[in-house]
């Protein structure tokens, strides 16, 4: 590769003319040359000296190296090299994590964070409800959410869906999902699941109390919107999408379709290929952000290091103050606590987070020895008696439902 100096350590550069990204490296080279390899690979540099480069090109629309500190590597990307309109996030995505992670010359490539300038930021609209309007939804201004998936993923009917969700509900959960695998399989079509969930949610309100369920729409890129506005039309209060496997781009046409006036639960399974190795992929931190900016109202960001996808507890943290900064000029989008959660580890997670937060429990619901009702009683417990001030063992003495669930699987 024709070797250009890439090195703007010691210059100013207007960061809001830049998209900014910083990357961790391992590398057998000096790690200036490791960072010259990344910068080239990703904008104006390719293996070999080529006649079409002249040093205007080079000046414009080369990334430049604004910091290197220890074997992290910052780089500085010319808003000019983005698309003006019609790329969008995969076009960005191509540039500042694309061809680099296949470098020869670097052992290992993590993209740790993204910051945009207010020019790209400006053509993404951001959640339609987030945080506050999820609360406005549920008429709970305050409390942390509190919700359920569905369990088993698969196998359930539609009527045996709605009987979920109705138990949950009546044991006091705000929220209820289908879980990421089930979209619109033979026995539990998602017509039929809908419209019986919805009857289930008119029953709950009828009963006075709010409760939304988000339907699972993720399927091709051509389709995604024609279901999501039929899931509506069937009753749907809430949507979900996978963002991973969906794209970004499905949850901005979702967020952006002016005939969905529902919020989007955005799920990020699959994330666990690029993310969960320390030195290469990408971290859940850009994921985050992305779709900040593309309009997901609530997105899971893992068990701030408790669940059985414990992981990155400082990268869960991250994600946490990604969602709900006030820095940005998007609506704050509700974090998701969820992964082998159960009443136990409730207070823990609260402490951690504050009261805007959802805490979503699967097995830890239909796994009360009680049941479905019982066990949504004593994950709304641990939640009412963290939000109260109250420790969860000394509630837990007037609560059975807490009780039981602490004696089945204990306080962590």
């Amino acid at each position: 590769m024709r070797s250009y100096s890439y090195m703007h350590l010691g210059e100013d550069i207007d960061r809001d003319a830049h998209v900014i990204c910083r990357y961790r490296v391992t590398t057998d080279l000096p790690i200036e040359k490791a960072a010259e390899a990344l910068a080239a690979e990703q904008s104006t540099g390719t293996w070999t000296g080529i006649s079409t480069l002249d040093e205007r090109i080079f000046a414009e629309y080369g990334a430049k190296i604004i910091g290197i500190e220890g074997d992290n590597v910052v780089l500085a990307f010319p808003e000019e090299d983005f698309s003006i309109e019609v790329g969008g996030i995969p076009q960005i995505l191509s540039v500042i994590a694309g061809n680099l992670f296949g470098l020869e010359s670097l052992r290992g490539v993590r993209l740790e964070d993204v910051e945009f300038p207010s020019g790209i930021r400006k053509k993404y609209k951001g959640p339609k409800f987030g945080a506050d309007g999820l609360r406005k939804i549920l008429n709970r201004p305050e409390k942390p959410l509190v919700g359920t998936i569905v369990k088993p993923k698969i196998g359930l009917s539609p009527k045996d869906t709605a009987r979920y969700v109705y138990e949950a509900g009546s044991g006091g959960l705000t929220n209820s999902k289908d879980d990421e695998t089930l979209v619109d399989q033979a026995f539990c079509p998602i017509e039929d699941r809908t419209k019986a969930v919805a009857e289930s949610l008119d029953r709950l309100s009828e009963e006075g109390h709010e409760m939304v369920h988000a339907v699972n729409v993720s399927t091709n890129g051509d389709r995604i919107v024609q279901l999501a506005e039929d899931v509506q039309s069937w009753g749907a209060r809430q949507i979900m999408v996978d963002v991973i496997t969906c794209g970004f781009a499905a949850v901005q046409a979702l967020s952006e379709d002016p005939k969905i006036k529902i919020p989007v639960h955005v799920h990020r399974t699959m994330h666990g290929a690029f993310t969960k190795d320390p030195l290469h992929g990408i971290s859940m931190l850009p994921v985050t952000k992305l779709v900040r900016m593309c309009g997901g109202d609530a997105l899971h960001i893992g068990t701030l290091g408790a669940g059985k996808m414990a992981g990155n507890v400082k990268g869960d943290h991250e994600n946490l103050d990604a969602c709900l900064t006030k820095d940005s000029p998007y609506r704050t989008v509700m974090p998701v606590c969820s992964g082998g959660v159960y009443p136990g580890m409730v207070a823990r997670m609260v402490r951690t987070s504050g009261f805007n937060v959802q805490i979503q429990a699967g097995g830890g619901v239909a796994g009360h020895p009680g049941g479905v009702r019982k066990g949504a009683m004593g994950m709304s417990q641990a939640v009412d008696a963290v939000f109260e001030g109250i420790d969860v063992k000394v509630y837990a003495e007037t609560h059975p439902e807490l009780k039981e669930a602490l004696d089945t699987w204990g306080f962590k």
